[in-house]
Parts: structure tokens; C-alpha cells; sequence
């Protein structure tokens, strides 16, 4: 079975944090690299953070320095560290597993988890 499950979404105020977890089939965490997506009502769905299989990372110019994404082969899991959450930030985030020589684009997901809610206001 083929499983990518989101969880630790929620609403925080502006400059608060959250850490979003997924927690992913082994087959599918030991061949793929993961990233988090995240689309807002009327965007396109858009790349905030991936990780390879070797541990390489890769921001959004948009979270850089705030976000950091982190792996834990052990649990296959994948973490996303939110720190100084924004307005802007407000978003689905979806957890996404690809071929690590494709690109980093939604288009390249090969499987996506069901997405969590991220709300951040006043």
C-alpha cells in the first residue's frame, strides 16, 4: 500500500511555529526524495522544501532561513520545521514523494499524501 500521511497542521499567530510531519510507506521513503508543497485557495501548488535520499536540501526563496527540512530514515518520516510563520505562509501543505532526478515541480510527484491545513493569523 502506498501511504503519505500529513499531520501537525493547525493555526498559529504571526512568528509562531509548527512542525509538519509525514510519515510515508518505507518502500516509497527509501527510493524517492520528499518535498512539501503547499497551495493557497486561488495559486498554484508551489514547492517550499525537498529533501533527497542523500540528505540534499533545497528551499523556496519565500521560507528560506525559516523552514528547515529534516528526515528521519529510521521512522520513515519527513519533518518540516516552521519557524516566524507569516500571514503569507498560510496555506494546504502536501507531502509529495518523486524520483530523486526529477525536478523540483508538483508535476514531478509521483505520490502525494492528503495535505494539512496551516493557518496563520491574529
Amino acid at each position: 500500500q502506498v501511504q503519505l500521511v500529513e499531520s501537525g497542521g493547525g493555526l498559529v499567530q504571526p512568528g509562531g511555529s509548527l512542525r509538519l510531519s509525514c510519515a510515508a510507506s518505507k518502500i516509497i521513503f527509501n527510493i524517492y526524495a520528499m518535498g512539501w508543497y503547499r497551495q493557497a485557495p486561488g495559486k498554484q501548488r508551489e514547492l517550499v522544501a525537498a529533501i533527497t535520499t542523500g540528505g540534499t536540501t533545497n528551499y523556496a526563496d519565500s521560507v528560506k532561513g525559516r523552514f528547515t527540512i529534516s528526515r528521519d530514515n529510521a521512522k520513515n518520516t519527513v519533518y518540516l520545521q516552521m519557524n516566524s510563520l507569516k500571514a503569507e505562509d498560510t496555506a494546504v501543505y502536501y507531502c509529495g514523494a518523486q524520483p530523486a532526478s526529477t525536478t523540483w515541480d508538483p508535476t514531478a510527484v509521483r505520490y502525494w499524501g492528503q495535505g494539512t491545513q496551516v493557518t496563520v493569523s491574529s
